[in-house]
């Protein structure tokens, strides 16, 4: 049969048009591309989504869909009825009782944005997403829509929140959180990580089974610990259950030079007594592989702390600025002085009596 439609919606053969659109309005909500970090998985997933609705919801597509499978519904090639019906039935009845299809008929899939823009429009009393309501000041609206700013549209669209046409009948498994363990290079420079899972799933005959998948991560430069990155029901099926979001969640690893506190990096350097008082160039290397100076020309006192602009860590929602790189110094002062050099530094220092 192919593609199994049903499977998608995670409805069964008899599901009504109610169902159909119930369990659309849930998975739309999980799988729309602007509420995704994984744009690429969620779009394709979305396309998935709203063609088996598209299908599922019209008729004529489905009663092709359940006699000939997704081959015949997209070839729009049928066998003939068989001449022995046509003796007896003028109007060729199939499987329940269901027509011979019209031989003209030819797919013409509906697009992904009008299906959503229909039934969230019909979840809004019938008028499109957000005309009527008010904003609140975190953006957030009275109907349970909340506003996002999206590139490829040019201007604002709606999705809706907690508060909109959530149930489908079933209850929600409890999110799995896992620590994405970070090294800071890999948070200042951004880097993509593939995690294998293992998951029982439900295949088209209702049987469980064990399904491997490569989970791609895109780790942004400028996450902090903490971040969370959600795999919307990629936990374990089970009947009658929606399964659970897989949440990674980031954490730094330590660094063995430098340390984070914020969009700042701090790093401790330690120079000499005479250093101190005489200059000295420090010679750094940045998380990305750079060597970078920064001279003393002053005198430093002990615990002194030097900034240096833009050498921090990228600020995640502006890349291309960076925090401070702050220095930390300590003065390592000599365990003893020999008497000359005592008598040297009362003469260089003004302390004779």
């Amino acid at each position: 049969m192919g593609v199994d439609y049903y499977n998608i919606l995670k409805v069964n053969r008899n599901a009504s048009d109610e169902d159909l659109k119930k369990a659309y309005r849930r998975l739309a909500m999980i799988w729309h591309p602007d509420k995704n970090a994984n744009k690429q998985e969620a779009e394709a997933k979305f396309k998935q989504i709203s063609e088996a609705y598209d299908v599922l919801s019209d008729p004529q597509k489905r009663q092709i869909y359940d006699l000939y499978g997704e081959e015949g519904l997209k070839s729009g090639q049928f066998p003939p009825p068989p001449r022995s019906s046509r003796a007896h039935n003028q109007s060729f009845y199939y499987n329940n009782h269901q027509q011979h299809p019209n031989p003209n008929f030819r797919f013409n899939p509906r697009n992904a944005d009008d299906i959503y823009a229909e039934i969230f429009g019909e979840s809004s009393n019938g008028s499109a997403a957000g005309n009527s309501a008010s904003s609140s000041s975190n953006g957030a609206r009275k109907d349970g829509y909340f506003r996002s700013t999206t590139m490829n549209g040019g201007g604002a669209r709606e999705f809706p929140g907690a508060g909109a046409g959530a149930g489908a009948g079933s209850r929600k498994a409890a999110p799995v959180e896992n620590a994405l363990m970070c090294s800071l290079e890999e948070l200042y420079a951004g880097s993509t990580r593939k995690m294998k899972i293992s998951r029982n799933v439900i295949d088209s005959h209702g049987k469980l089974r064990v399904l491997e998948e490569i989970l791609t991560i895109d780790i942004k430069p400028g996450w902090k610990k903490g971040t969370k990155i959600t795999f919307p029901e990629k936990g374990n099926e089970e009947p009658g259950v929606i399964p659970a979001d897989l949440i990674f969640v980031v954490d730094e690893k330590p660094h063995p030079i430098y340390t984070r506190d914020g969009n700042d990096l701090l790093v401790k350097q330690e120079i000499t007594l005479l250093e101190s008082l005489t200059g000295k160039t420090l010679e750094l290397t940045t998380l990305d592989g750079r060597n970078i100076t920064v001279p003393l020309t002053e005198i430093i006192k002990p615990g002194h702390e030097i900034a240096v602009p833009n050498e921090g860590m990228p600020v995640s929602k502006e890349p291309r600025k960076k925090g401070t790189l702050r220095i930390q110094i300590d003065v390592r002062y000599p365990k003893r002085l020999t008497d000359s050099q005592k008598y040297e530094l009362r003469r260089v220092l003004g302390g004779n009596s």
